[in-house]
């Protein structure tokens, strides 16, 4: 965690983390901003003795005035929660907060997701904003197929055997040859992760990622305690070979539709990432969740089809609906085999009803799929172009398929920016979040899934945000430790 949780200092990264969606409400910005640190205090999440920020600092990574920090550590002394002495700065006192809880989570994308703002725009959250009809038929078959079942308990670690045919016989027409003994269903690719990270890492180990990343996947790596170490996966570079010889205990990357920027890498790339990792001997984890959007209308083959060794791990999350939380891994049977022992632990396995429908939609996904890249695509190009029309000054690469643009701001903070975003009615993702190190702190996400309106009234908002943010100072103090 990023926080002081004994007594410590708090970061600026730490703190602008935790505050999220502080600024998104109504009524003057002293008490908005009041009001979350009271939470963050009262939930223990900042514990007694935090040591605060300093108030130019916090107000320079807001972007606010000085006075709004000033009058909210005020206010918060009046009640009791902070102490300001000349001097020592402004700590949290000794009976401000609880116990603080083990399991914080400061990435500002979950936050969007457990405390979602009231009357933002978020293009925070990469995924789909309404299921498709074809959902609802899905479920129609998976019902009629549940009243025609008997001696079944339902419970299936590695999945219903209906579904793990469906993914196994998608492979296979990929030509991938796959059996189902090979396939492991899990509740979405977030869990595929967990329990991949939860067999192959511990604490300490070092886990190897491209930068910037899929920003969930760091969550879980850092929830198992490794240590997340960004690599160059350029096979003209040695960074790849050298940081494998080094015996990481695995190595994650997302080569198709990558997220935050929907690059799609080329066959000589992945053969070479492939064969590095099976000559060292480190477990490599193909992120396909987004393989299915490529604007091209061609998917390539994963990594595995040049080494069988490599896990892939996929999910009908964003070409269907997140909330058909359906994922799977395919990996050797003996490693499932261990999957299913460690999952069954926790919950037994999956949900049969769901499990049912993916395997119905599974057999009409080409037809799923191209409705859906054509939407993205469209709003994809779309989205550019607004961008092009008011904010000409930021930087960024069309993409070759996925949900999502990596933009780079001209000048400032990407957090900083982001709170002035909020006040203008608009989340964005700060390129933080996405980097193993932190960096990138002057880029940002955006996702293309809302309408063309929609599309449209969020650069408005950029623009007047950007319009009103000045960034001439915030980057050069965006990464100072405050003690």
């Amino acid at each position: 965690m990023t926080e002081a949780n004994d007594g410590g200092a708090a970061t600026l990264d730490g703190l602008d983390d935790l505050l999220g969606r502080w600024a998104s409400g109504r009524g003057p910005l002293y008490l908005l901003l009041a009001a979350r640190l009271r939470d963050l205090i009262d939930d223990g999440v900042l514990a007694p003795g935090t040591l605060l920020p300093p108030d130019r600092a916090l107000a320079r990574r807001l972007a606010v005035a000085r006075g709004t920090v000033v009058a909210a550590y005020d206010l918060l002394q009046q009640e009791g929660r902070v102490v300001r002495r000349q001097g020592s700065g402004t700590r949290v006192a000794a009976s401000g907060g609880a116990v603080p809880p083990k399991d914080v989570i400061p990435n500002p994308l979950l936050m969007h997701i457990l405390h979602p703002p009231d009357g933002v725009r978020l293009l925070t959250c990469a995924a789909p904003v309404e299921p498709p009809p074809v959902l609802a038929e899905a479920y129609h078959h998976a019902a009629r197929t549940l009243a025609a079942t008997g001696h079944d308990l339902g419970y299936q670690p590695a999945g219903h055997p209906a579904l793990r045919e469906a993914v196994a016989a998608a492979y296979r027409r990929r030509g991938l040859p796959t059996s189902a003994e090979e396939i492991m269903v899990t509740t979405g690719a977030q869990q595929a992760l967990t329990l991949l990270t939860a067999l192959l890492a511990g604490p300490g180990d070092t886990v190897l990622t491209e930068s910037p990343t899929y920003p969930g996947a760091l969550e879980v790596f850092r929830h198992a305690a490794a240590v997340v170490r960004p690599v160059d996966t350029d096979p003209l570079l040695p960074d790849l070979a050298a940081a494998l010889r080094e015996r990481p205990a695995l190595l994650y990357v997302v080569p198709t539709a990558s997220n935050p920027g929907g690059s799609v890498m080329d066959v000589a790339t992945r053969r070479r990432i492939a064969e590095l990792a099976a000559a060292h001997d480190v477990p490599v984890i193909d992120d396909e969740v987004c393989a299915e959007l490529c604007f091209s209308g061609e998917v390539p083959p994963p990594l595995a089809a040049y080494d069988p060794r490599a896990i892939t791990i996929a999910s009908l999350s964003k070409v269907v609906w997140g909330g058909l939380r359906l994922g799977w891994i395919r990996a050797s049977a003996p490693l499932v085999a261990r999957l299913a022992r460690l999952r069954a632990i926790h919950d037994l396995g999956g949900e049969v009803a769901s499990q049912l429908a993916a395997a119905w939609l599974l057999d009409r996904m080409e037809e799923v799929r191209r409705d859906r890249t054509d939407t993205l695509r469209a709003r994809h190009d779309h989205l550019c172009a607004e961008l092009r029309a008011h904010l000409p000054e930021w930087e960024f690469r069309e993409a070759l398929g996925g949900q999502t643009l990596w933009v780079r701001l001209p000048r400032g903070d990407a957090d900083s920016f982001a709170q002035v975003a909020l006040r203008h009615g608009v989340a964005v993702a700060p390129g933080r979040s996405f980097d193993p190190l932190g960096g990138h702190a002057d880029h940002l996400r955006l996702h293309f899934l809302f309408t063309p309106e929609e599309l449209s009234s969020c650069v408005r908002g950029l623009a007047a945000a950007w319009a009103a943010y000045d960034g001439s100072t915030a980057r050069a103090a965006s990464h100072a430790l405050i003690v």
